[in-house]
């Protein structure tokens, strides 16, 4: 393991997650608390894994009204994590405000903020049925304007990367899940191996069931 890799700490319990942390070292991975976790622990989870030394990826993928996602990005910094993201979907307004949240904060360490295109999850027909025609340039539009809203990159299926670093940079940060082996997918559509996600431009592969 390295720092290019984000574990996601897909617990049911603090307890859980605290005992499995026990096995890692912190200077050679990240984290990753998502929606499961930070609802059966809470904020206090995150703060005893920050204590930890870890640095940790909030995965909230906050979608809200401006004001909403400008106040939960500020107790985000609060609690020192690493990373934090929204979704892109929530438009320019509500990416701008997020990115002034983390501006306006006090806190030392303030987090690097992404903006989710479009979940790992959909393939072509699951986006057609919700109104996306062509996958490709969905995430490119949504990364685009990520990208002119102040944020530091974007969540994107490892298949995408490479177009949008072509479009957008090296230094616009891909963060990456859907890392699966070619015979394992599960619910996952948009997949690629950890080496094909790296090889495409991938600054960090979020990796989950497959540990």
């Amino acid at each position: 393991m390295n720092k290019n890799i984000i574990i996601a700490l897909d617990f049911e319990s603090g307890d859980q997650t605290l005992q499995f942390l026990d096995r890692l070292d912190p200077t050679l991975c990240r984290v990753k608390v998502g929606k499961e976790l930070f609802t059966a622990a809470g904020p206090q989870l995150v703060k005893d894994i920050v204590n930890r030394k870890f640095d940790v990826f909030l995965d909230l993928k906050f979608h809200d009204i401006p004001n909403t996602v400008y106040g939960a990005i500020a107790e985000a910094c609060e609690l020192g994590v690493w990373m934090v993201n929204i979704h892109c979907f929530g438009g320019e307004e509500m990416m701008k405000s997020a990115r002034k949240s983390i501006v306006d904060s006090e806190a030392t360490k303030k987090p690097l903020l992404i903006g989710v295109t479009l979940l790992t999850s959909f393939d072509d027909e699951g986006a057609k049925r919700v109104g996306i025609g062509n996958i490709k340039k969905h995430v490119n539009s949504l990364a685009k304007l990520a990208k002119e809203s102040g944020l530091d990159g974007v969540v994107c299926s490892p298949k995408e990367v490479k177009s949008l670093k072509d479009s957008f940079g090296k230094d616009f940060i891909a963060v990456t899940p859907g890392i699966r082996s070619s015979d394992s997918k599960e619910d996952q559509k948009r997949t690629r191996s950890p080496n094909e996600a790296l090889e495409n431009g991938s600054d960090y592969l979020v990796i989950g069931r497959p540990i």
